[in-house]
């Protein structure tokens, strides 16, 4: 159920931004699509903290905000793959780890189970935005888009751990049968 507060408008925010993205990135606005991604990343540091400090957390924001994430994080890869900046297999491997998180994250809320996000799924975020930030065409220094996708393999792996890591979490708590 939605609830109208800050966090999930700026949740519902990211969401928009992502159309807004692809759009302006595929009519060649990649200055203005750089602009939105950042905006719904700005969105995104504030959200999480508003909610817990305002005790404003609903299962809406539980669902919606990671996935607003992925859905931003997803579009902008998939507009750096087809415009040659970001090779589509490391695009395909992420799609498929988001895809099993997304559904595994849905399932255990059916179960009242949320999964905390830990210090590698942080982490692999952090790379992962950084390797997006120095491969996005904004600056044209070919070093930092070498550097961007370096981080970009780095993030993927740290990614790939990551979901394994929820998955033996998911195991060792009794499949889901205890809240975390």
């Amino acid at each position: 159920m939605f609830v109208l507060n800050i966090p999930n408008v700026l949740t519902l925010v990211r969401v928009i931004l992502v159309p807004v993205f692809i759009a302006l990135y595929c009519c060649g606005q990649t200055g203005l699509a750089f602009a939105a991604y950042v905006a719904a990343s700005l969105t995104d540091a504030v959200d999480g903290r508003l909610a817990r400090r305002l005790n404003q957390v609903t299962d809406f924001g539980k669902l919606m905000d990671p996935l607003a994430d992925k859905l931003m994080q997803m579009s902008m890869m998939f507009c750096l793959a087809g415009t040659g900046y970001l090779p589509w297999w490391v695009l395909f491997v992420l799609l498929a780890k988001e895809a099993v998180m997304v559904a595994g994250g849905a399932l255990l809320l059916k179960r009242d189970v949320v999964v905390m996000s830990n210090w590698s799924g942080k982490a692999a975020t952090v790379l992962l935005v950084l390797a997006i930030v120095a491969i996005f065409p904004w600056h044209g220094v070919e070093a930092v888009r070498q550097a961007g996708r370096v981080l970009l393999y780095i993030g993927a792996a740290v990614s790939l751990y990551s979901m394994v890591n929820y998955g033996l979490i998911y195991v060792k708590n009794g499949n889901g049968r205890k809240a975390h």
